[in-house]
Formats: structure tokens, sequence, C-alpha cells
């Protein structure tokens, strides 16, 4: 007994070394991946030199509706049609329901697979080959029945980390479509600021026309009274001319704005005739957020997408590791299998099936090292991508603030600027009826006027135009929630 003992012993020791040394012969054998790898490497927000150009002000983050700090409710309308029929909205969930889909056939791969199959074949069977008598020569009707079912072991992860990869694809489409809408939503609201400017535009000029109408009057009496001549007539109603030129330039203008919301909106034309005057208030107060640079890179779409794309990247790399090494699938049938409908449902006619299969790559003439090589190339874009998002998003953060700090200290200036010419014009305008002064006083004094007015104008909208631009810098309210995924892996 301690004999035999011993010896079973033995065997079990010599069949376990058996298997392992196979294992490890296998796998020296497979073809290996040394000395591929990739260059590039993630910025970290935290290595770009932002403290002076984005002090920390104890703001606020752009919520969802930032828009509304502008007080319309017909901008926030047109938001919220954009949103339920844009078709470039539609796009973007195209492509999200494209990605889900492909993870779930990821995922299959993962899972057990069982199928199902009947066939019937009508066969002359050969009197010279394996068949014998009584079949050999003759006709005979085959009936199969087959119940399959296979299984990858998926040892060194590859099915799992195409799933990861997939998931993280579907991670980068979801960023993507608020990415884009995002621009949509600052494209609509900067197609609508453009709307206000322009009726700020119509009025001034509209009074501009006022203006010279009233001049063209003065110049008429003091014709009249032998104080001007023809010349200032025909000065007055050509300045009277180019003023209402300017003003059918700008209804034309305005109309064809109007179409581009419709078109933003994904409408027809005419859903721009319908849409009223801007109502814009001037805005919350612009300030930032803290942790700016740290925070950033899960507030806009457009960097999450760019980390998940890298994410999803650093899986096809395992993945394509995982092909250098044995696929081992386990698969097994059970079924009928009889000549004749007769015998198709007997004890005898059954079939049955188990077993592995294992595939070992040892020479494919470098095709699995050249896909790797490509898996890393497109690893080394993916991160130099989001690398150079990132740096766009921190220079459109800073670029927006600077430009609407120096707005809002040109507007200081601006402001006294048009107090000034409008008193100026004033004045000219009376000592010209009173025949203190000529004509060209008049129109140097208004063209001031209605430059300093447009100025003033121009700067309000151009602040506006700034705080939407800073509030899609900022990611518009969007947070990725999937952010300490991505850390984790």
């Amino acid at each position: 007994m301690f004999m035999q003992s011993n010896r079973a012993r033995f065997v079990s020791r010599a069949v376990q070394t058996s298997i392992t040394l196979t294992f490890a012969a296998m796998l020296a054998a497979c073809a290996n991946y040394a000395g591929i790898h990739g260059d590039e490497e993630m910025a970290k927000p935290q290595s770009y030199a932002t403290e002076q150009s984005l002090p920390a002000d104890n703001g606020r983050w752009p919520a969802p509706d930032w828009a509304d700090q502008f007080g319309d409710a017909q901008l926030h309308a047109l938001l919220a049609e954009a949103l339920a029929g844009s078709p470039t909205l539609e796009q973007a969930r195209a492509r999200i329901a494209a990605a889900s889909a492909y993870s779930e056939t990821a995922k299959a791969n993962t899972l057990p697979q069982l199928g199902a199959s009947y066939s019937w074949t009508r066969q002359r069977y050969s009197e010279n080959a394996l068949v014998p008598p009584p079949y050999a020569g003759s006709w005979q009707s085959e009936n199969k029945g087959l119940l399959s079912a296979s299984y990858e072991l998926d040892l060194w992860g590859k099915n799992r980390e195409a799933l990861r990869a997939a998931v993280s694809q579907v991670q980068a489409s979801q960023a993507d479509a608020e990415a884009v809408r995002l621009a949509l939503d600052m494209s609509i609201a900067r197609a609508y600021n453009q709307l206000a400017r322009l009726y700020a535009l119509r009025d001034i000029v509209k009074g501009e026309v006022l203006q010279r109408e009233q001049i063209v009057r003065i110049t008429a009496g003091r014709i009249a009274n032998g104080l001007d001549t023809e010349v200032e007539r025909k000065t007055a109603d050509a300045d009277l001319a180019t003023s209402r030129a300017t003003l059918s330039a700008l209804d034309g203008r305005i109309l064809a704005t109007r179409y581009q919301i419709a078109a933003l909106l994904g409408k027809g034309p005419d859903r721009g005739l319908s849409i009223e005057r801007p109502r814009l208030g001037i805005g919350d107060e612009v300030r930032l957020p803290g942790n700016l640079p740290a925070d950033l890179v899960s507030r806009r779409p457009d960097l999450v997408a760019a980390r998940w794309r890298v994410d999803s990247m650093t899986h096809d790399i395992k993945e394509a590791k995982a092909e250098f090494y044995p696929d081992i699938n386990l698969s097994a049938s059970l079924g009928l299998d009889a000549f004749g409908f007769g015998r198709l449902l007997t004890a005898a006619s059954r079939t049955m099936s188990a077993g592995p299969a294992i595939h070992l790559p040892i020479f494919d003439g470098g095709a699995l090292r050249a896909q790797l090589k490509g898996r890393y190339a497109d690893f080394d874009y993916a991160v130099a991508t989001y690398n150079q998002t990132l740096v766009t998003a921190l220079s459109d953060v800073a670029t927006d603030l600077s430009q609407i700090r120096s707005t809002d200290a040109q507007l200081i200036d601006a402001t006294h600027a048009q107090e000034a010419a409008r008193s100026a014009q004033q004045l000219a305008l009376t000592q010209y009826r009173a025949g203190l002064t000529n004509q060209l006083t008049v129109l140097n004094a208004e063209t001031n006027a209605l430059a300093a007015e447009r100025a003033v104008a121009d700067l309000k909208m151009d602040r506006r135009d700034q705080q939407i631009a800073l509030a899609a810098a900022l990611g518009g309210g969007y947070t990725d929630t999937q952010a300490d995924a991505i850390a984790a892996r």
C-alpha cells in the first residue's frame, strides 16, 4: 500500500510537471512583443503654468442652464427646441448607438455560445468510398440535428480587454455628443446675440436717419435765409440716402441671421421669421472657479472624450498583447444523425463530441508585432490629441477671460466718449440752427456721435459674446460622472 501510494504521488507529480513544462514550452514558442512600446505620456493639468492667467476668484462652474443668465425666455426656448430636433444632435446620438452596439458584440465574446442547427441532405453514396453496403451506391436522405456549445477560456484577458475598450468608446461617444450639444448651444446663443447686435445697430442708424432728415429741413431753411447754398442741400440729401441704404442693409443682415438660427434649430427658413427681437440682459458677473486646471478635464466634454479614447487605446494594446498567447476554446455538441426520418429519434442515432481546441501563434511573419505597433501608434496619437485638447482648453479659458476684462476697460472709456460726442452733436446742431456754425461742423459732430454709439453697442455685444464663449470653454455645465473610473484604471 505504501509503495502504491508513493507511486501514485510520483505519477501525479510527473503529470503535473509534464503539463507545466508543456505549457511553458507553448508560451516560449509564442511570438513575442519585446521592444514594442509607446512614446507619449498624458500631460497633467497641474504641469501647466496658469496661476497668473487663470486666477481663482471663488466663482462657480457654469450650470447646464447657463444661457438663462441673460434673462431672455426666447433664447431658453430656442435652445430647448434645438435639443429636441437638431439633425446634428441626431448624428451624435447615432454614433452613440453604434458604439453601444459594438460594446454589446464585445461583451458577447466573453460569454459562452450556444447554438442549434438542423439539416436535411439527399445524397447518392459512392460504391467505391467509405460508406459500406447496403448504403453504397444508393440514394439516402440524411437528417441531422445538433445542439452545440463553445466557450473561449480567455486566460490572457483578450476578450475582456476588448470589452473594456468598447465600453470606453461608448463613454467617448457620449462625451462627443455633449460636445456637439454644447457647440450647438454656443452657436445658437452667439447667433442670437448677433441678432441683438444688428437690432441695436439698426436703432442707431434709424436715429441717424431721423437726425439727417432734420438736417435736410434745417438746411432748406438756411438756404431760404441765404445762409447756405445748394451744395449744402445736396450734401445733406446724399448723407440721408446713405443712412437709408445702411438701414436697408441691416434689415437684410437681420433676415439672414434669422435664417441662420432656423438652420441651427434644424428647421426651415420660415421658422426664423417668427423669432422676435432679442431681449438679452447683461448676464452674471464673470469670476473663475477654483482648482480650474485640474477640474477642467472632467468638465469639458471634448477633454473627457479624449481621455476616454486614451483609456480605450490602453485596453486595445492589452488585447493586442494577449494575441501573442495561446487561445483555448472548449466546445461540445449533442445531436441526432440518421438516414431517413424513421430512425432519427432513436437512441442509436445519438452523436456527441467534446474537447478543447488550442491555437498557438508561433510564426506569423510579424503580423502580430505589426498589429501591436499600430495599436501603440494609435495610443500615441490619442495621447497627443488629449494633450493638445488640454492646451487648447486652457488657452480658450484664458483668452475669453482676458477679452472680457479688456472689453470692460474699453467700455468705461467708450461710454465717456459716447456722452461727450452726444453733447457735442446737440451743441453743433443748435448752433447750426441758429446760424452760428456751418454744416460741416454739424456733420463732423454727427459722425463722431454715431461712431461712439456704434462702439458702445459693439462692445456690449462683444462682451456678451465673450461670456457665451467662456461658459462653453468651462464646459457649459457638463460633468463627467465616470471620471473616477478612468482614474482607477
